[in-house]
């Protein structure tokens, strides 16, 4: 919402609204099949180069070549170089230093010694990217830091013939230029295990759709995650040579490249538990409030014209809860996710009692993407680190908690904020999309829900921001025991990148956040050491903002009182100053 808040009764006085209730409007569904793929990227990348490595010590897969060719077509296409090799040799933390990303093309067997694969790692954690393509999960079965990256191993296959694939997440830049099915002809791989529960499937098989299939209904076939300091995309497709004739499958690829790289952003968190509340078919327990609607085509919710709300009013939704949504705007448009309001045909309901997680370019901090509107501004710095531009798709994330409000876009979080307003519950209510007006046309996809109880599950990646909203960074993003953390200006790197794990663990570059020799003395150094599951890497978040080591009972600290970049961090006594107050992901 756009219109200047100077009041809530102001905005409402200014207003001209005929509030008549107005049905969606629901043009044919544009058929599930590919639509528009191409090969060319939405915006001019800045050159990067990409590694192809292809060693195999097992079956060799004839389409090798031609999967070179196409990663050379895509590059020339999109401003990206592409060397390939297969010998290990190439595996260097000074060579691979050089790389954006890394792509295992069908590569089997063992193909990396200890040194290349401790280098890979190294690479990894400095947050490069790695792509795997089909017989990628043939590979490294004995490295279990590989299994990890590549989600899944090979098992079986079945003949090649046609299958149907389902298309889950249509947000991801691999997957965004897809229908909700896709029809392919390849060799189909079933994997030992599932990855759903650690990766993020965009992908999966209709078991129905061809023979051989043994997963039990439950088939990823290409997801995404992010590990180790660095992020992991992997296709099963790829055995023939005509799937690099496939411009679909090209683009397919290209996508992955390109998020791998770190060009594009998408919420690569496992995703498990969560109801359908708009599946790209029917607009079913929605409702229309106020004037202009929405349009359905393709799986999509399109507005268009307005100020109206379509709200969800088959359900009030109480307790805890994780909505997650894919929304795109094509320029300077206005929209809004609304949560927390009574029931009410009126949209201004959703305005006074409820809150709207903006969708704005431009406009005020307050007031644009990523803001509780009129209530609290994104961290724009990881806003914008994390925000698609204009023409490609987004994740939000908008968790509630009690009267907590946590905003994610594309995984990572840009607001955290507590309703403190007596006339305001964000612990009951329904939800909504705002159609703002004229002109402002924004497009929704897979809208679900999921019902908590308490914060979601799994680990959680992200910036830890504290005082004068400095990043915990990894001084020069160092991986020896006992590297100072200290804190600096934010800058998105792997040196910031931590994960909240379940173990009470904060992990960067693949170790952990540790009190040096486990002492509790007041100044004690705070540093980074292998993962080893002792009390002096264990940590708790308190209600107060601190983030406290229980076994000595003392909070994470930025020392001294001036907080300039390299200021280290101690143990010290808690006493919940600015330099105690840290907010994780």
């Amino acid at each position: 919402m756009r219109t200047q808040l100077k009041s809530l009764i102001g905005l409402l006085a200014g207003a001209v609204l005929c509030l008549a209730p107005q049905a969606v409007a629901l043009p044919s569904t544009a058929p599930t099949a590919l639509t528009g793929a191409r090969e060319a990227a939405p915006a001019a990348d800045p050159a990067y180069k990409v590694l192809v490595f292809s060693r195999t010590a097992g079956f060799r897969h004839s389409s090798i070549d031609e999967g070179i060719t196409a990663l050379r077509d895509l590059g020339a296409a999109n401003n990206f170089t592409v060397d390939a090799t297969e010998d290990p040799q190439t595996f260097t933390t000074a060579n691979l230093a050089k790389y954006r990303a890394v792509v295992f093309l069908s590569t089997t067997g063992d193909v990396l010694g200890n040194t290349q694969q401790t280098a890979f790692e190294q690479y990894l954690g400095s947050g490069g990217g790695y792509v795997g393509i089909h017989a990628a999960a043939d590979t490294e079965y004995d490295w279990p830091f590989y299994e990890g990256l590549a989600g899944a191993l090979f098992q079986s296959h079945p003949a090649i013939q046609p299958a149907t694939v389902k298309v889950e997440d249509r947000a991801h830049d691999s997957t965004a230029h897809l229908g909700r099915t896709w029809q392919r002809t390849d060799e189909w791989y079933n994997y030992r295990t599932n990855p759903r529960s650690t990766a993020h499937v965009l992908a999966s098989l209709d078991e129905s759709s061809y023979s051989g299939g043994t997963m039990s209904g439950d088939h990823p076939i290409a997801w995404c995650k992010n590990y180790a300091g660095g992020r992991a995309f992997y296709t099963g497709g790829g055995h023939t040579e005509e799937s690099y004739a496939d411009t679909a499958f090209r683009r397919h690829l290209l996508g992955g490249v390109r998020w791998a790289a770190g060009l594009t952003q998408a919420d690569c968190r496992a995703e498990t538990g969560y109801t359908s509340l708009f599946d790209g078919t029917s607009t079913t327990g929605w409702k229309q409030a106020g004037p202009g609607g929405f349009t359905l085509a393709d799986g999509t919710l399109t507005s268009q014209g307005g100020l109206g709300m379509l709200w969800y009013n088959a359900r009030e939704f109480t307790g805890d809860y994780s909505l997650k949504l894919d929304w795109k705007a094509s320029g300077d448009d206005n929209s809004g996710v609304f949560v927390g309001f009574p029931a009410s045909d009126d949209p201004w309901s959703a305005v006074n009692n409820g809150y709207e997680i903006q969708i704005d370019a431009t406009d005020t901090v307050d007031r644009t993407t990523g803001a509780v509107y009129g209530f609290q501004s994104a961290d724009i710095a990881a806003r914008d680190a994390a925000l698609n531009p204009p023409g490609s798709w987004n994740t939000y994330e908008i968790r509630v908690t009690g009267e907590r409000l946590e905003i994610f876009l594309n995984g990572r979080k840009i607001n955290d904020f507590t309703n403190t307003d007596p006339v305001r519950s964000l612990k009951q209510g329904h939800i909504g999309l705002q159609n703002h007006g004229d002109g402002d046309e924004v497009a929704f996809r897979n809208i679900r829900i999921k019902q908590t109880g308490s914060e979601p599950p799994g680990p959680r990646s992200g910036e830890v921001r504290g005082v004068n909203g400095k990043c915990l960074d990894v001084d020069n993003a160092g991986t020896t025991d006992g590297t100072k953390v200290q804190i600096y200006t934010c800058n998105t790197t792997a040196a910031q990148r931590w994960t909240v794990a379940d173990d009470g663990t904060l992990k960067a570059l693949g170790k952990c956040l540790d009190v040096s020799e486990g002492a509790n003395a007041d100044g004690t150094k705070i540093q980074l050491w292998t993962c080893n599951n002792t009390g002096a890497q264990k940590w708790a978040a308190g209600a107060d903002g601190t983030f406290r080591n229980p076994q000595s009972g003392k909070c994470l600290d930025a020392s001294g009182g001036t907080w300039n970049d390299g200021t280290p961090v101690h143990l010290w006594t808690c006493h919940t100053g600015p330099n105690q107050k840290w907010t994780l992901p």
